[in-house]
C-alpha cells in the first residue's frame, strides 16, 4: 500500500515514475494531456452530478 501511495504522490508532483505498468502509463498519459490542455489555455468545465431518483 505504501508503494502505491508513493507512486500516486510522485505522479501528482509530476515526478518521473517507472512506466513498466499499463495503469501507470495510462495515468501518466492522462496527466500529460491535462497539463498540455492547461498550457494551451483550454479551460476545463465543471460538471454537476446529481443522483437520479
Amino acid at each position: 500500500m505504501a508503494g502505491t501511495d508513493a507512486l500516486l504522490q510522485s505522479l501528482s508532483r509530476r515526478e518521473p515514475v517507472p512506466v513498466a505498468d499499463d495503469v501507470v502509463r495510462l495515468l501518466s498519459a492522462l496527466i500529460e494531456d491535462v497539463d498540455h490542455d492547461l498550457a494551451a489555455g483550454q479551460c476545463l468545465s465543471s460538471v454537476s452530478i446529481t443522483p437520479s431518483a
